[in-house]
């Protein structure tokens, strides 16, 4: 029987995208940003759920337990749906994404502080919000 030849090989890491432990829930009644963002995400290899109000998202937390949840909905639905996922789920990670509204961003981004968001960003920082969201995943 001729000896196994022995050798590595080298996986090209640059060319494919990371894979992510568990899976990522987006909540949002829009959705065209939802299969958007939905899109972005997916192409830099995170898994995506998605939810089109708050009690379908909460329903998804439930049954799919997913490792950090994006919320962007009015901000009187994102606060209860904060609220009550930190009732649930003290351990999810919570980032929430402003897209508008009455409430300052300053403003908003203290409330969500103290109502359980981990981070806060506009929809337009979506670069800062892939790298949070990388670093919540790495945790």
């Amino acid at each position: 029987m001729p000896p196994i030849a022995s050798h590595s090989r080298r996986a090209v890491s640059d060319t494919r995208t990371p894979e992510y432990a568990g899976p990522v829930l987006l909540i949002d009644d829009d959705p065209d940003f939802l299969d958007s963002l939905t899109l972005l995400l997916e192409s830099r290899g995170f898994r995506v759920l998605t939810a089109g109000h708050g009690a379908h998202g909460l329903q998804m937390v439930r049954a799919h337990s997913p490792a950090v949840v994006i919320i962007m909905m009015p901000e009187e639905d994102r606060i209860e749906v904060m609220l009550q996922m930190r009732r649930e789920r003290q351990g999810v990670k919570i980032i929430a994404i402003l897209g508008g509204g009455k409430v300052d961003k300053s403003d908003y981004l203290v409330i969500a502080e103290k109502l359980g968001a981990d981070a806060a960003f506009e929809r337009q920082d979506t670069d800062a919000f892939i790298e949070m969201l990388e670093e919540m995943l790495k945790r």
